[in-house]
């Protein structure tokens, strides 16, 4: 039985123009062969897969083979060529930096540099990953990238070039590798299924190429699995099937339920799509991507954007034909950020059907409309309701010679040209005459909205007439201070009962009268008037019921007052105490004459 060798490793390229999607790179490298301008230092940077590890291999054998072409490929004939292609040749060494990346595997690396090839020209090292290197094994590697003997060449390869040392790439000729087209990766597979007699459609091929992303090994890996899965046929409908793709046909029918705001039909839809094991996520990126295809048909410069089957594509500009710009915009804003919300939802499910809610009526809701030369956003209402104002009475402007019979309570008379202000003007929206609701007495009812009974608007506007009105409410005694002064030490007395630290504070308050409804408690330092204001709403209301004042209020004041000031005695000073000493003891003074004694102030 036949080893199987995979499409990857089996169909590599083995020369400079069998390399797909990367001419600029093969065509500057046979250049520089066939002119004998090759650096000491290469570095291939780009996505995985595009063919950096193939260009530095066939680089190698190119360089050392002995009868190149006129276009500077390599013969594959020749000694080197062949021993190269067995995998013999000791001129080409190439090293996994990701597993050899510490100091010792560069100093290995460089101790085999000092040897000069056997045969062949030029000793290559292929340095795969070498973003992988530790800072020290780069810094070991500087001085024999910078200086290589003549038959040493570099090729270093790296999918993230940002990781590498500036000092390193200032060393090296870099060529950025880019991502293999659509149609390029379908054109080789085609080749490939030729030369394995593979049954291939092409919609198939190109939903293989839009999952590689431009990678050519994932692209021939998945073909690998899918002619296995197929037993040698590959189609659209078992490659979806096998990739785990949502066909384009449920996104165009998702959009014509969106059109038609068919809330049931995108909800029995997607159920489908459910129940066919398509995650809540994979829906929602494939409809955006969807919208995202159909907006870039609104314009045909930017069709060529356009990557999908070919058999879709005229669908697509069909459907973009039909569609506004401003349903497509507002519908991959609501996309993107359910797409950011899913992984938080507890209920994917519901999470996803809120979001074809909102797409369904997404015409309904929302409308962009040109404004000039930008665009703005507007919602969209079922009807303009104008603001109900209450009708005002225009206000009365006295000219001189007025008539003294004019009546200002009177609408029309107000309004009449010869009353009104010249140059003010009151333009009043008609509307139906008014009801002055008069306020009932207490035995009297007003019907109201057509009912025995009052709103509670009306209640409470009742309430209070009855609490203005009620002379009970109105009729407030005057302070007068002996009976102020009697009920702030009740209010004290209760305090001490309650044996609360603020009686005391009460207690040496001063009261002072400003007016029939309010005073001031003047206190000497800030802990009285701290104490005053903890205890101040329960002295007001006290008062208040006392006093028969409703209005009742007070004020706390602060008046620093030296008289009212604890005296403290200072202590005698030592002449004071030496005076004191003396007229006790008249000795001690004439002691101190005698001796000719000074006190120590």
């Amino acid at each position: 039985m036949e080893k199987f060798i995979v499409s990857a490793r089996k169909y590599r390229p083995q020369l400079f123009e069998t390399v797909v999607g990367q001419s600029h790179i093969t065509t500057t490298l046979k250049n520089a062969i066939r002119h004998n301008q090759l650096a000491h230092a290469f570095l291939f940077c780009g996505p995985r897969g595009v063919g950096k590890t193939t260009c530095a291999r066939i680089l190698a054998k190119t360089i050392n083979c002995e009868n190149r072409t006129k276009e500077g490929e390599a013969c594959n004939t020749c000694h080197s060529c062949v021993s190269f292609n067995e995998g013999s040749s000791l001129n080409i060494h190439e090293l996994d930096a990701a597993s050899n990346n510490s100091v010792d595997d560069i100093r290995t690396l460089v101790d085999q540099v000092r040897f000069a090839p056997q045969a062949g020209k030029y000793k290559v090292y292929i340095i795969d990953e070498v973003h992988m290197l530790s800072s020290s094994a780069f810094n070991a590697f500087l001085k024999t990238l910078e200086e290589p003997p003549p038959y040493a060449i570099f090729i270093l390869a790296t999918t993230e070039k940002h990781k590498i040392l500036p000092t390193i790439l200032s060393r090296c000729q870099i060529f950025d590798f880019k991502r293999i087209t659509l149609n390029d990766t379908v054109e080789h597979l085609e080749e490939i299924c030729k030369k394995e007699t593979i049954k291939a459609e092409k919609a198939a091929l190109q939903i293989i190429a839009q999952k590689s992303e431009g990678c050519m090994r994932d692209a021939l890996s998945i073909l690998d699995k899918i002619v296995s899965f197929t037993n040698g046929e590959v189609n659209y409908k078992n490659t979806l099937e096998h990739l785990n793709i949502l066909d384009a046909d449920y996104y165009f029918q998702l959009l014509d339920c969106m059109l038609q705001q068919d809330l049931s039909g995108a909800m029995l839809l997607y159920d489908d799509i459910n129940n066919k094991g398509f995650e809540g996520d994979l829906v929602l990126n494939g409809l955006a991507e969807f919208i995202r295809n159909i907006l870039v048909c609104k314009d045909d410069k930017a069709a060529v954007l356009l990557e999908v089957v070919e058999s879709f594509k005229d669908k697509y500009r069909e459907t973009a034909k039909k569609v506004s710009p401003s349903v497509l915009i507002s519908a991959l804003n609501i996309i993107s950020e359910a797409e950011i919300n899913y992984r938080s939802a507890r209920n994917k499910k519901l999470h996803v059907e809120l979001t074809l809610i909102k797409l369904c009526y997404l015409q309904q809701a929302l409308s962009i409309v040109a404004e000039g030369h930008q665009l703005s956003k507007k919602k969209l209402i079922d009807s303009a309701q104008p603001v109900a104002f209450r009708k005002i009475k225009p206000i009365e402007i006295k000219k001189p010679g007025q008539p003294a019979g004019m009546n200002p309570s009177n609408p029309q008379q107000a309004a009449s040209p010869e009353t009104a202000a010249p140059s003010a003007k009151l333009i009043l929206e008609t509307q139906k005459p008014e009801t002055k609701t008069v306020m009932p007495s207490k035995q009297e009812t007003i019907p109201v909205n057509g009912k025995g009974k009052l709103t509670a608007l009306n209640k409470i506007r009742n309430q209070v007439k009855g609490a203005v009105t009620d002379p009970a409410a109105s009729s407030e005694e005057p302070l007068v201070e002996a009976q102020l002064i009697a009920c702030w030490n009740d209010f004290v007395k209760q305090l001490k009962k309650e044996k609360n630290s603020a009686a005391q504070s009460f207690e040496l308050a001063i009261l002072r009268i400003l007016d029939k409804n309010s005073f001031e408690a003047v206190t000497a330092n800030s802990l009285e008037q701290k104490f005053l204001e903890k205890e101040r709403i329960r002295a007001s209301e006290f008062l208040q019921e006392k006093l028969k004042n409703r209005s009742l209020q007070f004020s706390i004041l602060l008046e620093d007052k030296p008289e009212l000031r604890p005296k403290v005695e200072a202590p005698p000073s030592i002449r004071d105490q030496f005076i004191e000493m003396a007229k006790e003891y008249p000795l001690v003074k004439e002691l101190k004459d005698k001796l000719g004694l000074e006190l120590d102030y």
